[in-house]
């Protein structure tokens, strides 16, 4: 009687290391970074464009979305904000969010672009609640019963393809590996 069961249970155990074996390596990198583009890249760059005036050129208006404060304290007058912290902040963070998903979707320098960005997240996050002033609903809780908060939840959810690929890698379908077999038949 227990044999059948043993059986099973280990063609099961086969069936599942054999295919962890054949897809861990290039679909579990690759479906994270095609999730994050077709959720998050959109919105990342609609976002970023808001911040420039052309390519190299900071607009006010990511003064007024990042630094907000600032810009209120110095009476509106966005060349009259100081460079540190606040200036560094619109810098790194327009051009953060620029660069940084690109990075992402291509699997070039993912860990450090995915680390990167779920420290962009998180700042992203603290800016709504504490410069933005969102309300309670919007902000929502974990672990309550609904599963659509503006923050709290979607957050949560854009982390995990972040946080796999920062700790995983984008995969063998990158550049990031094809750099990787270039580099080790040159040396």
């Amino acid at each position: 009687m227990t044999l059948l069961p043993t059986l099973l249970i280990d063609r099961y155990k086969t069936l599942v290391r054999r295919l962890e074996a054949m897809l861990a390596p290039w679909l579990l990198g690759l479906a994270a970074r095609l999730v994050f583009l077709a959720v998050l890249l959109p919105y990342y760059l609609n976002s970023a464009l808001t911040k420039f005036d052309g390519l190299f050129r900071i607009s006010d208006s990511a003064y007024y979305q990042i630094a907000l404060p600032a810009v209120e304290a110095a009476g509106g007058d966005v060349s009259a904000v100081s460079f540190l912290p606040w200036g560094a902040m619109v810098f790194f963070g327009s051009y953060g969010e620029l660069i940084l998903p690109i990075l992402i979707v291509i699997g070039l320098l993912t860990r450090i672009a995915a680390l990167g960005m779920i420290g962009f997240i998180a700042v992203q996050t603290l800016t709504d609640i504490y410069v933005h002033n969102v309300d309670a609903t919007t902000i929502g809780a974990l672990f309550d019963r609904f599963p659509d908060s503006v923050i709290a939840d979607q957050r949560l959810l854009w982390l995990y393809p972040l946080i796999y690929l920062a700790v995983k890698g984008a995969g063998l379908i990158s550049l990031d590996k094809l750099l990787c077999w270039r580099w080790a038949s040159h040396h």
